[in-house]
């Protein structure tokens, strides 16, 4: 992953599309597009993915250690981030990612974000 340099920084809200339903909504694949300022971006090809679960703030504090220890490695409910290095049809690069964490009673399901745009160094 260290082919790659950041030129800007984005970390805005996206609705990332899927030819077929992701298995697990809160352990999705890279989507198949997505739509981000009015713009739709298809992803030709996946370049990387991986995986965040820390557990920030309090949070980081409310579990036994054995318990942290799995979270840590698979996420515990509304915790994590799925990242993924994607290029699109016009040869530009980005990091997205899907974080899982609720943003309230009403929506339950976590968001995806463009975080940032890259290129080949």
């Amino acid at each position: 992953m260290d082919d790659f340099e950041p030129i800007r920084f984005l970390d805005e809200t996206i609705e990332a599309e899927f030819d077929a339903p992701p298995a697990l909504e809160k352990k999705p694949a890279c989507p198949d597009r997505w739509v981000w300022r009015g713009e739709t971006l298809r992803v030709t090809s996946a370049l990387a993915e991986w995986s965040d679960f820390p557990r920030r703030g309090r949070f980081a504090r409310n579990m036994r250690p054995a318990h942290a220890a799995v979270a840590a490695s698979r996420g515990s409910w509304g915790v994590g981030r799925f990242f993924f290095r994607v290029e699109v049809e016009d040869g530009r690069i980005f990091d997205i990612y899907y974080d899982r964490e609720p943003k309230g009673a009403d929506q339950r399901k976590g968001e995806w974000f463009v975080y940032r745009e890259l290129v080949r160094k």
